[in-house]
């Protein structure tokens, strides 16, 4: 029971950081960001931009509720890989750590599931 609490509290707390610390101000700004926001993938500021709203503010909050958490880690991932050896790969690490810790998150998700106190559980998936 003590496993899935911790679940729990990692996906709901990396989950909110995520949503509300970055998500939600690229997606009320998505306008403001799309002609300057960075493209380290080569595919246009606003193609950037929408991947990382769809993962820092969408994925996030499947995260929360834990549907298909394993699945939404994924991009979740993907997007702190881009940002530490992509878009901040010649900074200092302090510039780094953040987006690292982030991956720890998501990859201990995959790895784990959502846990017992998930929709996933509720609706016997083992994602």
């Amino acid at each position: 029971m003590y496993n899935d609490l911790g679940i729990l509290f990692l996906r709901v707390s990396i989950g909110l950081t995520m949503l509300l610390g970055h998500g939600w101000p690229k997606l009320a700004n998505f306008t403001a960001k799309s002609l300057t926001f960075p493209d380290p993938l080569g595919v246009g500021h606003q193609i950037s931009l929408t991947l990382t709203v769809t993962s820092e503010f969408f994925c996030s909050l499947a995260l929360i509720v834990g549907i298909a958490t394993r699945w939404v880690s994924i991009p979740l991932l993907i997007t702190m890989l881009v940002a530490v050896f992509m878009v901040h790969g010649m900074d200092p690490w302090q510039k780094k750590e953040l987006p690292i810790m982030f991956a720890i998150g998501y990859a201990t998700l995959i790895f784990t599931g959502g846990g017992k106190f998930s929709l996933d559980s509720i609706f016997g998936k083992k994602s």
